[in-house]
């Protein structure tokens, strides 16, 4: 077998310094990973899983997890199902036609999968990119057909490395920077997920119209490959062909405690004000990917652990040494072209070319302007932050209108009611979580000094 394009060494640094989506190729060929598929794993994974069920349409709304359906079936079943062309079927899927619904097993952790197992744990091999020690067992599978997708989001810690094995994947990434533009919620709540609002390949510009300044990155994932998506990039995926298996790996690189602060301070908001009984409080808005709503003191105590951690960190952090035990964190700075650190003592040139493929800018879409301006971004950071705060004010006058007649109106405020969900938004917006992030770590800083 022909030695890697990369080693594990360069391999890890790449992932650690780009800061923009990328593709592996010809990392994976002896992987027996690349024998997982439907077919293969029918045979060797007989416990049933759980599959979500969405319908094929072009809705100009994202179909969240909340709103899909949910079946317990066997991947045996799952790929019958898959290749049933009549209309008769018996079993989990029988009330869904396969022309009609998607499904969509995802976020399987495979250390439960085959615990039973542990040997296929090591056909998943991401110590080629510098990771000794990591193998299927700290991964997910995903399995699907065609159309079945992930709403748009971004993981506000860690990146992640996704191993395409049967079919083809649409990948949309959009950078941190368009966060403003991809109107984020955290209704539905999933602990270290921020959902968009916006269905990214239908949009409703009427309602979402600062999603046309978006700038979409779009790949479509070939079995074999790698992609590298990094930290707090937006993405949107949709399984292109029949049946698709993939592996998804998170990492922690370089993590950023605060972000655990904001994360633990987030859900300590959201459960508080969703778990109360009232009549907007009615809506299905734990992901289901969420085992249960944690407890006020659990969320206090989670709190109060993250900012200890935090703290206790910054004591011992003296020499900017992250997480992965070893490895020196790369130095805030500006970053170049490319999106990575600048570093005038070890200048690191990323090696783009036929074993790592950038993913690129995609073109405007119809639905932009591309004559006008105003529809591209501003590299002028004060335009930036001005166009934000805009943003963030018009969403709000928005969110903050109903109908005369609503609960909770009168006839000097008809029309005006503030539910919920709107108070949600302006609390646990991202730049309200940071300031009292930072809040937060000022008064310990106080009380230990």
């Amino acid at each position: 077998m022909a030695s890697k394009p990369f080693t594990p060494e360069e391999a890890r640094r790449i992932v650690q310094l780009l800061q923009k989506p990328a593709v592996f190729l010809n990392m994976t060929k002896d992987w027996p990973a690349l024998q997982w598929t439907v077919e293969h794993l029918s045979a060797c994974l007989t416990e049933r899983v759980r599959f979500r069920i969405g319908k094929r349409n072009e809705d100009m709304a994202p179909l969240f997890e909340t709103e899909c359906s949910y079946i317990e079936a066997t991947v045996k079943e799952f790929l019958s199902w898959t290749l049933n062309e009549g209309e008769s079927l018996v079993g989990p899927f029988s009330n869904y036609h396969c022309k009609e619904f998607w499904a969509y097993a995802d976020y399987k952790y495979i250390a439960q999968l085959f615990q039973d197992k542990p040997a296929i744990f090591q056909d998943v091999v991401w110590s080629d990119f510098g990771f000794p020690g990591r193998d299927g067992q700290d991964s997910t599978l995903w399995i699907g057909t065609q159309g079945a997708n992930t709403p748009c989001h971004l993981d506000s810690y860690g990146c992640n490395l996704v191993f395409q094995i049967q079919g083809r994947k649409r990948w949309h990434l959009f950078p941190p920077d368009d966060t403003p533009c991809l109107y984020p919620t955290r209704i539905p709540y999933e602990e270290s997920s921020v959902f968009s609002q916006v269905s990214v390949v239908h949009p409703d510009l009427k309602k979402f119209p600062e999603f046309r300044r978006a700038q979409v990155h779009t790949v479509t994932l070939q079995p074999g490959q790698v992609l590298f998506v990094p930290r707090h990039w937006w993405h949107y995926v949709e399984s292109v062909d029949p049946v698709t298996v993939s592996v998804n790996s998170w990492i922690e690189i370089d993590m950023d405690d605060e972000a655990r602060v904001g994360e633990a301070l987030t859900k300590t908001i959201v459960c508080a004000l969703k778990s109360v009984p009232s009549l907007d409080n009615n809506d299905h808005w734990l992901n289901p990917t969420e085992d249960r709503v944690s407890s006020h003191d659990e969320n206090m105590q989670y709190l109060n652990l993250a900012v200890k951690a935090c703290m206790d960190k910054r004591k011992d952090d003296t020499e900017g040494w992250s997480l992965l035990a070893g490895q020196p964190r790369a130095e805030a700075g500006k970053r170049d072209s490319s999106g990575l650190l600048k570093s005038p003592a070890s200048p690191f040139v990323v090696p783009f070319g036929p074993h790592l493929i950038p993913v690129i800018l995609a073109q405007k879409p119809e639905w932009n302007c591309p004559k006008d301006k105003s529809c591209f971004k501003s590299n002028d950071l004060s335009q930036t932050k001005q166009r934000s705060d805009d943003e963030f004010c018009q969403r709000s006058g928005q969110h903050a209108q109903q109908e005369a007649g609503s609960p909770g109106t009168s006839e000097e405020g008809a029309g005006m009611h503030i539910s919920t969900n709107d108070m949600l938004e302006f609390l646990v917006h991202p730049d309200v979580i940071t300031l009292v992030t930072r809040l937060i770590m000022c008064r310990q800083r106080e009380l230990q000094s």
